[in-house]
């Protein structure tokens, strides 16, 4: 082998081997969820979450949201009834009604009997012509929170806080729907407010074709006030 062609190999040595340490990005996949209720009738309000294997080659920490999420008390009611939010959210507590509110929140299910802490907030009635009035919580713990109002016993509403990035409500029809999702093994969690035996995690993996996986609640959900 001559100088010259010496030299070119060495180069397109330093030119392949960069190339070959790279990893390929994780590729995307796509689940549906669907969750029915005892009877098999499509479970609205559920909250189901996806826990990636650690070998799924995706970043799992929590992903706090900066913005606020707001609850707003209107009608004797909280609306949304169910918020998703992320670990260190801030959400806003809004009274849209003439009347004062009271804002408690504590541990949902049986976990508000070993739960400490909570907190409290009193609203004054929304004057006419002038804004709500408000006041800002940071929810820095997992799991789900329970709202009501010892002014008004009737009220109540959730907020699911979560430390998996891949988090969805399931809509009228039941259904959850998850895009751009790592592809890997997976576990799959379901909670709805009504539901106080969690049900059994389910295991997947998230490929190619798209995935879909089933839960059937052991309880029939209270009808909300409309």
């Amino acid at each position: 082998m001559n100088l010259k062609i010496r030299r070119f190999t060495h180069r397109l040595g330093w030119l392949i081997a960069p190339a070959l340490l790279v990893t390929p990005p994780a590729m995307a996949a796509n689940l549906t969820v669907s969750v029915l209720d005892k009877e098999g009738n499509p479970a609205a309000d559920a909250v189901v979450v996806v826990v990636l294997n650690a070998n799924a080659g995706a970043k799992t920490s929590p992903v706090t949201i900066t913005t606020i999420t707001t609850v707003a008390q209107e009608k004797m009611q909280f609306i949304p009834s169910v918020s998703v939010v992320n670990v260190g959210s801030t959400v806003r507590f809004a009274n849209n009604d003439p009347w004062d509110h009271h804002v408690r929140g504590t541990a949902a299910g049986f976990a508000a009997f070993n739960a400490v802490g909570g907190f409290e907030l009193r609203l004054d009635g929304k004057p006419a012509g002038k804004p709500a009035n408000s006041a800002t919580v940071v929810l820095d713990k997992a799991g789900a929170v329970q709202l009501g109002c010892h002014l008004h016993s009737s009220m109540r509403g959730y907020i699911y806080v979560t430390d998996s990035p891949y988090t969805v409500k399931t809509g009228a029809d039941g259904v959850a729907q998850f895009t751009d999702i790592p592809e890997g093994a997976a576990t799959l969690k379901v909670w709805h407010a009504d539901q106080l035996i969690d049900v059994a995690p389910q295991t997947t993996y998230l490929g190619t074709p798209a995935a879909k996986a089933g839960f059937q609640l052991s309880v029939v959900p209270r009808r909300r006030r409309i």
